[in-house]
């Protein structure tokens, strides 16, 4: 990798700012953009075993959901990536998203698309477990097996903790730690960012987030040791990001 390519390996650039010989391979968002330009440059650049994160919710038009959500899902499989996950941010309400006869909307999808098995699944284990500390005897598991297991003799102690589902409650941006808001109108919470950060990569991978805005994914990834590349059109929150990203991440010692 030549030194100019080096540079741009981490931090958020405006697209202006980017080589040509870069920049004419990945477009991202502008006024009215290209879905469909988007997912093909992110499918060419995915790495086998890579997973691709894609948040999205539907917008309302004469008082029905577009479905766009699940049309862009669609068009990931149709280009020969897998859908591995359709997850749910779970969100407090926000009235009923241009139709008042629906009850109001409290989630966005998270389609968690890969190319071909992920090559990492760190996944997050911070769910209470409602029957910690009993015991129950061991299945040979399985999803096939879920209403036919077997016992298999062994005796399975019930852990405190356990995987988090694919529903996960978090909270509005505006609702976060001071240290972690911004100012762009609509960003996304911190810890969605970090949550998806820490499962799908591991310190050293590289994390793109070609809609930056303020930077949230390019922080969370700096601050779990991921190299980043961030793409944004709009200068102001190139500038925000940046100094997001220049935020020393300052590591406690236990006394």
């Amino acid at each position: 990798m030549d030194t100019q390519q080096q540079k741009y390996e981490r931090g958020v650039y405006c697209l202006d700012d980017i080589p040509k010989h870069l920049r004419k391979h990945f477009r991202p968002a502008q006024a009215s953009w290209d879905f469909f330009g988007v997912a093909w440059q992110l499918k060419r650049v995915l790495k086998p075993g890579g997973v691709i994160v894609w948040v999205v919710a539907d917008a309302t038009k004469d008082g029905s959901e577009t479905g766009s959500s699940f049309e862009q899902a669609m068009h990931f499989k149709r280009l020969g990536l897998n859908l591995l996950d359709t997850m749910i941010w779970n969100k407090p309400p926000a009235g009923a998203n241009g139709n008042n006869d629906a009850y109001p909307q409290s989630a966005e999808f998270m389609f968690v698309v890969t190319k071909g098995k992920p090559k990492t699944s760190n996944r997050l284990a911070d769910r209470v477990n409602k029957s910690a500390g009993t015991s129950r005897a061991g299945t040979s598991g399985g999803r096939a097996e879920k209403y036919g297991s077997k016992d298999t003799g062994r005796i399975v102690q019930i852990g405190d903790m356990g995987l988090r589902t694919n529903v996960w409650d978090l909270g509005l941006a505006s609702q976060q730690a001071a240290e972690d808001k911004s100012d762009h109108p609509a960003p996304f919470p911190f810890d969605l960012a970090r949550d998806h950060v820490a499962t799908w990569s591991n310190p050293g991978d590289l994390v793109l987030d070609p809609f930056s805005g303020s930077g949230t994914t390019a922080k969370a990834a700096k601050k779990l040791g991921r190299r980043f590349l961030g793409l944004e059109i709009n200068p102001e929150y190139c500038a925000i990001a940046e100094r997001r990203i220049a935020q020393q991440v300052l590591e406690l010692e236990a006394v």
